[in-house]
This record gives structure tokens, sequence and C-alpha cells, in this order.
């Protein structure tokens, strides 16, 4: 598919993605609790749903695959450029889903549309043979999936939507077909008329141009669009007119496509425009409910923009967004970041200039507050967080009433889950820490004029693992002055870096006002040690760590992995170039015994092993291992090495226990980054000890 957007580009492009994206993670949340319910039982057990159902006090919403999914799926334009085929989406699902575990519903092969299209692929059926009807019939391919992953490709081709519908369609049809690849079209083309166009009528004529006018979907569509042009005012009539006549008992399989559809049509024309009406009719019309209110949630943020979407909505989600893949530092977004992700791949497809590089954490969107949280002591207290306006064009206001001396206040953002933190994990999302040991913090912060001088603000970082802080020293901040705050954080052994922000102090009297955090980030090497005795079983592994597949845990003081297949684990970030990483190892059972750098997913990396016949080998992982240099090494089961592999440009360099025995140079398409893991083969059993990155 050859994509140009030849239009340019929405003056308010960036912002309206962030109200798609924004208004598609609303949705979820508010439908997630109940997906499956039917209309009567919603409004039997809980009447008029008009705001969100509570979570438990103090957790954060779990992951959900209607977010999940697309957040890979979008991978595909980063990886392999805008001109995408089918089977380039298929390795993207390969490359960044666990296998059969995490991001999607693996309801069982022939029963979940994803988990069959998986396996598929897995063993070498190409896309788009792997979701086609003629392969898994029409029961299976017509499922609802082809349309609830489709709103990001409306958001990286703004008002163009046939571009949005073709890009849609060579997503959906690597897992579906028929009806299912309309209904991506469909959606993908609302969202991206939406940026011009505010209608809900028009927006769905735009959408039915952009399928057959004989095809169910269409014919759902068209159906409810007349039934509300003869009744106008009740949404309840329109649900009974798409039971009777599109629900549920028409349509083989466990969620199909057609009534959801229609119950996407009604929430859009009986909500007349206005954002909260209309994802909340979605949520009563009942069925596949996140995922209902979820389409309706993007297409009608960009139609509204910002300032379309009520506060209610927006507060309980802080921008917070939790997905579920294989690479761990990608699993806790805020949703800002997301829009800056969908904009820049949003130009690269318009052929335009990219804006230039800014930090992680800087608040140029109204209203957005990128999931920073607030904690406070004894000795004084935040009682709002919120963005504001100033001269560098958005900041966080932290606002503190009596913080006394030898108090403190900290405002932050998690860079690191637990499990007990989540509202639910059905999805089995993992991390790895997002901030490492070595790496260098820096902000920026100010006092607004008239306030009294704020005698102490530090840039810190917060170890869950041993449950304590490492700071830079206090930085006095004076009123009416930018203050560059910067923080070399030490090379550290056996911490878990899960939290980073701003601590606030006075010395003297009790200080009463307002800090403006204008922006944070970090960058730099990551240099630290684990013993891997000392982490903590969880989400199916240990803390900080991800696997692909395998059988992974602690145990006697390692972390031992074995498995029937490739099995592998991965920690660190994929943005990692030039590193070293040291792991002391025993290998237990069988032939196969690896360390990993520059890991880009299940498909893309580097290993060196011991391997049979008392070898040492380097490989490439291309889709698959491939030896590219190897050397004699005489070893024995049961017994310790420790081996070590440098990543310099496209040079590797492999020791053990301390002595060089390999250099490789990788000539054809090099991986210049990426993250560092664990591996063996089928029938293995290695134990890890301890590991060191420098």
């Amino acid at each position: 598919m050859t994509a140009t957007n030849k239009k340019a580009l929405p003056p308010d492009y960036d912002e309206k993605c962030y109200a798609g994206w924004l208004g598609k993670c609303i949705g979820v949340r508010f439908g997630a609790p109940l997906e499956n319910w039917t209309y009567k039982e919603i409004k039997d057990n809980l009447g008029e749903l008009t705001s969100y159902l509570p979570l438990p006090p103090g957790k954060v919403f779990k992951p959900d695959d209607d977010t999940s999914a697309p957040m890979i799926l979008i991978r595909a334009l980063q990886d392999f450029g805008t001109d995408i085929t089918a089977q380039q989406m298929g390795d993207t699902l390969l490359n960044y889903l666990a296998d059969q575990r995490g991001t999607l519903w693996w309801g069982g092969y022939g029963v979940s549309t994803e988990h069959t299209v998986y396996v598929n692929l897995a063993n070498g059926i190409p896309a788009p043979e792997s979701g086609s009807i003629a392969l898994n019939g029409a029961d299976l391919a017509e499922q609802i999936g082809g349309q609830i992953f489709s709103d990001i490709w409306g958001l990286v081709a703004p008002d163009n939507p046939e571009l949005a519908a073709d890009y849609a369609a060579g997503a959906a049809s690597v897992t579906h077909d028929g009806e299912g690849i309309l209904g991506g079209r469909f959606i993908a083309g609302l969202v991206s008329a939406a940026f011009c166009e505010s209608d809900p009528g028009r927006l769905l004529e735009i959408g039915l141009s952009l399928i057959p006018s004989d095809s169910e979907y269409a014919r759902v569509v068209q159906a409810v669009s007349d039934f509300h042009k003869q009744h106008p005012e009740d949404w309840h009539e329109a649900y009974r007119f798409i039971a009777d006549n599109f629900g549920y008992d028409r349509y083989p399989g466990v969620v199909h496509i057609i009534p959801n559809a229609g119950i996407i049509a009604m929430a859009l024309l009986y909500g007349g425009g206005d954002f909260s009406r209309s994802i909340q009719i979605a949520n009563m019309g009942g069925w596949d409910t996140d995922c209902n209110v979820g389409n309706v949630g993007a297409i009608m943020g960009v139609a509204v923009a910002l300032s379309g979407i009520p506060t209610h909505w927006r507060e309980p989600v802080n921008d917070e967004l939790i997905t579920a893949g294989i690479i761990g530092t990608r699993n806790l977004w805020d949703i800002p970041a997301c829009a800056d992700l969908f904009s820049a791949l949003g130009r690269q497809i318009a052929g335009v200039e990219p804006l230039p590089s800014r930090p992680r954490y800087q608040f140029n969107y109204p209203g957005a507050t990128h999931s920073f949280r607030q904690r406070s002591g004894g000795r004084g207290r935040i009682i709002d967080l919120k963005q504001v306006d100033n001269t560098e064009g958005g900041g966080l206001q932290a606002i503190v009433r009596k913080l006394n001396k030898k108090g403190e206040v900290r405002f932050f953002v998690k860079t690191y889950l637990r499990p007990d933190e989540l509202s639910a994990n059905y999805y089995s999302a993992s991390f790895s820490p997002k901030i490492y040991p070595g790496q260098m913090v820096r902000a920026s912060l100010s006092v607004p004029e008239g306030l009294p001088d704020l005698q102490q603000a530090s840039l810190y970082v917060w170890d869950s693992n041993g449950n304590q802080g490492y700071q830079a020293v206090g930085q006095p901040l004076q009123p009416g002055t930018y203050h560059e705050l910067n923080y070399q954080i030490p090379e550290l052994h056996n911490t878990c870096l899960s939290e980073v922000g701003i601590v606030l102090r006075t010395l003297g009297q009790p200080w009463n006002g307002s800090v403006i955090l204008d922006w944070l980030d970090w960058d730099g090497f990551a240099r630290f040690s684990n013993d891997f005795a000392l982490e903590r079983p969880e989400y199916g592994a240990i803390s900080q760590w991800t696997f692909l597949r395998g059988f992974w845990r602690l145990a006697d003081g390692g972390y031992h992995g074995s498995g029937v297949g490739i099995n592998e684990t991965y920690t660190g970030d994929v943005l990692w170039r030039d590193y070293t990483v040291s792991v002391r190892l025993i290998p237990l059972l069988g032939d196969f015994h690896n360390i990993n750098v520059r890991v880009q997913g299940a498909l893309r990396s580097y290993a060196l092993g011991l391997a049979p016949e008392d070898k040492l080998v380097l490989y490439k992982n291309d889709r698959g291992y491939r030896p590219v240099a190897s050397t004699g090494f005489s070893w024995q089961h049961g017994r310790s090495y420790t081996m070590a592999l440098t990543t310099r440009g496209n040079r590797l360099l492999a020791s053990v226990d301390g002595e060089q025995k390999l250099a490789w140079d990788d000539e054809e398409n090099a991986y210049r980054n990426g993250q560092i893991g664990l591996s063996n083969f089928a029938g293995c059993h290695t134990r890890y000890e301890s590991m060191q990155v420098s």
C-alpha cells in the first residue's frame, strides 16, 4: 500500500489527536466494567449510567485489549515505514505480543479470532491468509476485533478517510475478513473525518462511502440512520429496533461485529454531537461495551476537541494508560505521550517536517497532567495538581499548603507498577522500569512572583525494592525565576526505580504557595547490577522482567528459565544503544544457554550462548536465530560462567569469565538499539544468578 496524505494537516491536529485518544481511553474505562452485559442487565441493576463505576481505592485502571493492541499495531509504521503490507503488520504482532498471553483475549484456537490468527502466524501462515474467511471461516473472521483496534489509523491520517480506511483494512486483514475488515474501514474513516466534520449524521455518511453499499455492515448503519430520522428523540426505541433486527441471536460467534456496529451508529446519532451523551448511550446499549464506547469516545473526542470533553471524565483517568506487550517500558504510558507518537507518525505520512524533540513530560496539551501524582506528609500537603499556562507554553502547578520546617511534599510519575497497584490484570501486563540507575534526570521548575522564597527543591527517584529514595542536593527556588534541576542517579545495586519527581522542603517559616514544573526528562547510560535472588516473583516471572514464552521463575536463589520453544525474558529500555551486559549463569540441562542484547521484540535481537559441541556462539535473531560467529569453548553443566556481551555501533564483543572470545561486525541491517535479555531453547534449563549493565 502506498500511503501518502496529500492534505494539509489540520491546524489543531496535535490537540485533536490527543483528544481522540483521550476519548478512546475514557470510553474503554467507562465501558469495561459492563463488558458483555445486556441493555436490560445494565438498566435493571445500575439504572441510567452517567459516570464511571468506581475503581478499588488507590488502584490504576487495568490494561485492556482495546487500547493495548492499537499501541502495538501502530509500531508497524515505525518499524517498516509508511508503506506497510499486511505481512509486516503480522510481523508486528509476532514481534511485540507474548506467546498466547497478554494484550488480547486468548480464548482458544477456533474460538477467539486473534488467538487463532496468532497461532496461524506463528506457524508460518502469512497475512492476510492468516485471518481470511477461506482459512478460518466467516463466523470467526467477522467478529468485532477488526473494528475495535482501528481508531489509530484515523488519528495518523487526519481528514483523509480513504487513507485511514486503507490502513485499517490492511491491519484488520491480518486477523479478520469480510465484514470484519469493513468495520475497520468504517471506524478509521469516521475518526479521520472527525478532524474536520463534527455532525454525526454526516460522519456516518462518510463512513458508509468507504464500504460496499450491499454489505451487512452498511445495512445495519443505514437502518439505524433511517430509524433515527423517523424517531429522533428516543434512543431506547432505537436499541429495541437493533436488538430485534440485528441482535446477537442473529449472528454467529462470541462477539459479532454487526450488532455492535448498530450500537455505535445509535450512540453517535442520538448523542447529537455531545461527547458525554454519546458515550453514555453507547454504554447503556450493552454487548461489547468497552469496544463500542471506546470507538465512540475516539470519534467524538476528535470531533469536539478537548473543550468538548468535560473535566469529570478526564480527572479520574489522569492521563494514565496501561498496556500489555512484551516490552515492559512501553506498558506504562501517559496519554499525551501516545498522542505525541501518533502525531509524529501523522507528520511522517503527510511528508511534513517533524516537530523538534521535546522532553518526555512537557505540558503543552490543555489540561494534561501526564499521570503525575502527589504525596504529602504530616507537615505539609499538596492540595491540587493541575496544568496551567505560562511563558513556556504550559506547566504542571503543584499548590502547596502549610509546608512546615522538616516537612516535605512530593509530586512524581510512576516508572514501575507492582501487581497490587492494578485494579485487575487478566490481560497480563508486566513492566520494566522506565528509568535506571546511572541516568541523568533534568527538570525546569519555577515559583510564581510574589511568593516567599521556597528553601529547597530536589529531583529524586524512589527505589521500591529498598523502600527508599535517592535525591539531588536541595536547590533554593526564587519566585519569578526558572530553575534548571539536574540529578545524576548513582550506580546502584538491587534497586527497582518506581517513581521520579520533585521533593519540596522548607527550612524556615511555614510556606504556602505553588510551584510550576515546566518539563521533566532523563537520558544517559544505565549503570546498575542485580542479584536475581533479591527480586520478587511478579507477573508470571520476576520483578522488572517481562517474558515471551517459557517457564521463568525464582527458585533456589536464582532466576530459572526452561520451556518447549525459544524461551526469552527481557528488561531495560528498547532505546538503549551501546552498553555491556554481564550475566552469571549455570547451564543445568540442554545445550543452548544465552544472554541477549539489543532486543527489539521477539523477532529481532543478538545473543551470545553456550552451544553444542563445546562451542560459544554469537547469533542474530532476524525472525529466527542464525549463528554468525563461533569459537571453541569447553563448558560443563552445573558450572558457573560469567558471560558478557558488549555493543559498540555495529560491533559485538563477547567474553566469558573476563576473557574476550569473539568479535563480530554486523554489516547488514545492524540493530542499533534494544533491551537486554536472557534466553534458551527447547528442552533447556538455565539458572541465572546475577547481572550487571554498564
